[in-house]
């Protein structure tokens, strides 16, 4: 099967694609990766030795790159088709489409489809949502019911488990009072600014605090300007991308999503709760399927940074009620949120279309 990613960067969406690419060839399948050569995505799949096929693709009307996908598909008698951003959506539909081959069609973000716009889920023979919030907005832009199926991203409990120690993290990062963590890539919608806000309030509460903000992006500079102009270079540490994202998570007291716009069923709220970090995050997307306020976290209400700080302060505060809740999260993310349960129902919808 072929997998297709147009991105550059290197987000929950390309992360999901290699986690996917990665059990597929442990379970049998033969996969290839075609992206962009400058891309994230390649770097990380070559380093993890998946088949990568590196292409430009400059934009949806790149017949150049539509060709070129055409022979690939045709050159490893690819039987599944399997897009996940815009471009690389148009033009490997195109590619699959012109030699009958099925697609399937991810669809990772929260942002309403326009109807006019819809029409490249119509081409595809399923849909993939990551959440049920997400396949009501898809259903909503004219792709029909039956063709749209929600499939939450799944967490590795192999490496995502309570047994994992946050020391080394805490010594590292010289965390001695609560931490309280964002871990994200860093761009407008995952709502930094917001954390930030929040930050200067609980630090008046709680002056041990400490912020963590881990991972990079378009916006990681604009983000450490203002920290430095919100006089809390002393108590926020920014971290950068990380690899050892289950100690990161083991090592917080708190993990914080202020998501404001677009969010899926957010891969690292199971990954929290996967090793038993207590959750704060924002009603946003697909984030109420997995975090019940009061019950597996907390939830509020998206940009609106005192509300937060308050939720923030409640799970520091009472921390026997905070890891009540992140148990109850757990035990969610073992019944819903595995790897193996989101590539049991992926490989149903592969089956079903190589029927």
């Amino acid at each position: 099967m072929l997998h297709t990613e147009s991105s550059l960067g290197l987000g929950g969406q390309e992360i999901r694609i290699l986690t996917e690419s990665r059990w597929l060839l442990e379970h049998g399948w033969d996969v290839v990766i075609a992206c962009q050569p400058a891309s994230r995505l390649r770097a990380e799949a070559s380093a993890a030795d998946l088949s990568v096929f590196s292409l430009t693709m400059r934009n949806a009307f790149d017949v150049a790159a539509a060709v070129t996908l055409r022979r690939l598909i045709r050159q490893l008698d690819i039987g599944i088709v399997h897009t996940h951003s815009s471009v690389d959506s148009w033009l490997a539909t195109l590619a699959a489409r012109s030699t009958r081959r099925p697609v399937v069609r991810s669809r990772h973000v929260s942002i309403p489809i326009l109807r006019r716009r819809a029409l490249v889920y119509r081409l595809a023979d399923r849909v993939l949502t990551t959440g049920d919030a997400i396949r009501t907005i898809v259903v909503a832009a004219g792709v029909p019911d039956d063709r749209v199926v929600s499939v939450p991203a799944g967490v590795d409990t192999t490496r995502f488990h309570p047994g994992v120690s946050g020391k080394t993290v805490r010594d590292e990062l010289g965390l001695n009072g609560p931490a309280i963590g964002l871990v994200a890539n860093i761009r407008g919608s995952k709502g930094h600014n917001d954390f930030l806000d929040a930050a200067l309030i609980v630090r008046r509460h709680v002056p041990a605090a400490r912020f963590v903000i881990v991972g990079d992006g378009v916006g990681f500079d604009d983000v450490h300007r203002r920290v430095h102009a919100l006089g809390l270079a002393n108590h926020v540490v920014m971290t950068g991308f990380r690899r050892d994202v289950p100690e990161v998570m083991a090592a917080l007291d708190l993990l914080v999503l202020p998501s404001t716009r677009s969010e899926a069923t957010s891969q690292v709220i199971p990954q929290a709760l996967a090793v038993r970090t207590p959750v704060v995050a924002t009603a946003v997307g697909g984030i109420p399927e997995i975090v019940k306020d009061g019950v597996t976290g907390r939830l509020v209400p998206p940009g609106e940074p005192d509300a937060l700080a308050r939720a923030i302060l409640e799970m520091i505060s009472d921390t026997e009620r905070a890891h009540i809740m992140a148990q109850a999260g757990q035990a969610l993310v073992r019944e819903r949120f595995t790897v193996d349960a989101m590539m049991a129902a992926t490989t149903r919808v592969y089956a079903s279309l190589l029927r």
